[in-house]
């Protein structure tokens, strides 16, 4: 929609079919987008909103000149570019092209901001956790060659080592490597602050022929057939939202969550459960919170018999 409006500015009354046609789109989807522009612009006061209609057959932008200026920055905007532009330069693994292109513009943008651009001078941000690894990542897929990594599951509490075929680098949220793991002979994710440790091999990278995925959607795509779980946890356990993908995070009145999430592998979740305690429990589906409580019923037992046993001693 953006390069829709820069379109319709260098095109006064353009013909509904040609914009259609331009932009692969259908008519009745484009008349669509029309409604929905008059409703955007530089703030809700009223004349500066996009004055765009169309009489079915052509399409008018009647206050063109009140809202296609160029626009300035505030401090705040101003200060917030700046800062994630110095931040981004200084991360490790970055192309020397892509560092030079990103420092001029830096330099445009704070002669463009003038006194504005002072705040930021004053700010910085590092990439401590994931700047090594990243480089690291960065250089196998440039190099087309094979990684070791020692990695940390949440789901299973431990560390193991594995063979990658790094495929690319994503960030949402986090920032992950998406791979072709030698261990699982799959396709897997793997988040850069959970490796604990890396080694760019000798060995040529070869993942198999994989479809990229479309990530607009999230990272974590459960599978339908994958069944819903959810956990319910208190104030001690709100870790899980973060630390386990997840479809939604209901707020509990006692400050804890109340979390659905979708899980092939119960026994991933047994655990879980028996590392929250008493900060939380699997509320459905039925059968996995029985599983649950009847680990934790032995894990008890098997303490009470650890203490019969010292005090025989």
């Amino acid at each position: 929609m953006l390069s829709l409006v820069t379109y319709l500015k260098e095109r006064p009354g353009a013909r509904v079919a040609d914009v259609a046609r331009a932009f692969g789109v259908s008519e009745d989807e484009l008349i669509s987008d029309l409604d929905v522009l008059p409703l955007c612009g530089t703030s809700f006061r009223g004349g500066d909103l996009l004055d765009i209609d169309t009489d079915g057959e052509h399409i008018w932008w009647h206050n063109v000149d009140d809202v296609a200026e160029p626009l300035r920055l505030a401090a705040d905007e101003a200060t917030a570019l700046l800062v994630a532009a110095r931040a981004v330069a200084t991360l490790p693994g970055l192309r020397e092209s892509d560092r030079g292109a990103l420092l001029r513009a830096t330099a445009k943008l704070e002669a463009a901001a003038g006194e504005a651009a002072g705040a930021s001078a004053r700010l910085s941000v590092t990439f401590e956790s994931e700047g090594g690894v990243f480089a690291d990542v960065d250089r196998a897929i440039s190099e087309r060659r094979r990684l070791w990594i020692r990695y940390y599951s949440p789901a299973r509490d431990e560390l193991s080592d594995r063979e990658i075929d790094p495929i690319r680098l994503v960030s949402i949220g986090h920032t992950y490597v998406e791979a072709w793991c030698r261990r699982s002979e799959a396709r897997r994710t793997f988040r850069l602050d959970r490796v604990a440790e890396i080694k760019v091999l000798d060995e040529p990278s070869e993942p198999p022929e994989v479809e990229l995925r479309d990530l607009s959607e999230g990272l974590v795509q459960p599978a339908a057939e994958d069944p819903e779980v959810v956990v319910e946890v208190g104030p001690g356990g709100r870790w899980v939202a973060e630390y386990y993908p997840h479809d939604s995070a209901e707020e509990l009145p006692d400050g804890g969550l109340r979390i659905s999430l979708r899980a092939p592998d119960p026994g991933s979740l047994r655990r879980l459960a028996l590392r929250l305690g008493q900060d939380g429990r699997i509320v459905a589906p039925r059968e996995l919170a029985d599983s649950a409580r009847d680990a934790a019923r032995r894990a008890l037992a098997a303490y009470d018999g650890l203490d019969a046993d010292r005090e025989r001693l």
